[in-house]
C-alpha cells in the first residue's frame, strides 16, 4: 500500500475521534503507566500508535497470538500500528551523478487486542507503587529546568507561556488551579514548547508567534499538547479534562489535519522527541 494511504488512514482515525469530541492523546485512566504495548516484546507503542489504538494494554499480530496458543474471536476487527521502513533509493544530483539516499516510508501492520483473543490469559498488571506521581512530576520539572538553565517562573498570573527570546516559562501558582493535574498539564505543555528552542531541538520558528487559530500556531500547540499528555500518562496522572479551551483547539486541529494528512504523524514524532528530551532519555 502506498505510503500516502497510510497517512490518510491514521489521519482519518484521529479526525473521527476529534469530531466526536474525544482527544485521542488524553487518557481517562490514572495510575497506569503502560498504555498500549506489544504482548511479545513488552515494549510500549509509539505516541502516534498510542493515539490511534482504541484500548490500553496488550496488542499483538495474528501470528504472534497464534504462536502464543491463542486464536482470534469470531468477528473481531483488527487495528493498525504504523512504523517507519527505511529504503535505499538512487537519485541523480545536479551534476548528473547517482547518489544513494535513505528514504523513510510509513507502513503499517494489523494487530488485535487481548480482549479479542481466546486461549491466552492477560498478563498480570504491575503497577509501580513505589513512585508517587506528583513527587515524580516535580522531580522531572526541577531536573529539566536545572539541566537546561531554563528560567521557570511560577507566579500569580492569568497566563501560561514560554518566551523564547528570554528562554523563560511562566505558569500560574499551583493554588490557582481547581485541579492539580491541570497545573502539571499546563506546565509540561510549556516545557514542551521550551524544548523546541534553537539551543535544544530547534523546532520553533519565529512564525510560531502567529496568532491563535493560524495553522502554524495550531501545529506547535498540537506538538505541545501531545507531549504534555504523554508525560502525564507516563506518570499515571489523569489527563482527561485537563485541557482548557478544548472546543476551540479541536476545531483548529481539525482544520490543520484536513489540510495536511501527514501532520499528525509528524507532530507525534516531534512530541516524542520533546518528551524524551525533557525526561533525559537518549
Amino acid at each position: 500500500m502506498a505510503s500516502l494511504n497510510v497517512y490518510e488512514m491514521v489521519t482519518e482515525r484521529i479526525i473521527k475521534q476529534l469530531e466526536q469530541g474525544t482527544i485521542p492523546w488524553q487518557k481517562p485512566w490514572t495510575g497506569v503507566r503502560s498504555g498500549a504495548f506489544n504482548r511479545v516484546s513488552k515494549k510500549p507503542y509509539s505516541l502516534i500508535n498510542q493515539a490511534i489504538l482504541e484500548k490500553s494494554g496488550e496488542y499483538a499480530t495474528f501470528h504472534q497470538w497464534k504462536n502464543l496458543g491463542g486464536h482470534i474471536k469470531k468477528g473481531a476487527k483488527s487495528e493498525i500500528v504504523v512504523f517507519w521502513k527505511i529504503i535505499d533509493v538512487e537519485e541523480k544530483n545536479d551534476k548528473g551523478e547517482i547518489e544513494k539516499k535513505k528514504l523513510p516510508l510509513l507502513r503499517y501492520y494489523n494487530v488485535f487486542h487481548i480482549s479479542q483473543i481466546e486461549g491466552v490469559e492477560p498478563l498480570k498488571e504491575k503497577l509501580n507503587t513505589e513512585i508517587e506521581p506528583i513527587e515524580e512530576a516535580d522531580r522531572i520539572i526541577k531536573n529539566y529546568v536545572d539541566r537546561e538553565q531554563l528560567v521557570f517562573n511560577e507566579c500569580k498570573s492569568n497566563k501560561a507561556y514560554y518566551a523564547p527570546l528570554i528562554d523563560t516559562v511562566v505558569v500560574p501558582l499551583k493554588e490557582q488551579y481547581s485541579n492539580i493535574s491541570e497545573y502539571y498539564s499546563t506546565t509540561f505543555h510549556e516545557l514542551v514548547h521550551s524544548s523546541g528552542s534553537k539551543n535544544r531541538l530547534n523546532r520553533l520558528e519565529t512564525s510560531n508567534l502567529a496568532s491563535f487559530g493560524s495553522e502554524t500556531y495550531s501545529k506547535e500547540e498540537l506538538v505541545a499538547e501531545i507531549g504534555s499528555a504523554s508525560i502525564l500518562n507516563y506518570l499515571g496522572i489523569e489527563t482527561k479534562g485537563t485541557f482548557q479551551n478544548s472546543a476551540s483547539y479541536i476545531e483548529s486541529w481539525l482544520q490543520v489535519l484536513r489540510n495536511d494528512n501527514k501532520f499528525i504523524v509528524s507532530a507525534s514524532s516531534k512530541a516524542e522527541k520533546a518528551v524524551n528530551y525533557i525526561l533525559g532519555i537518549e
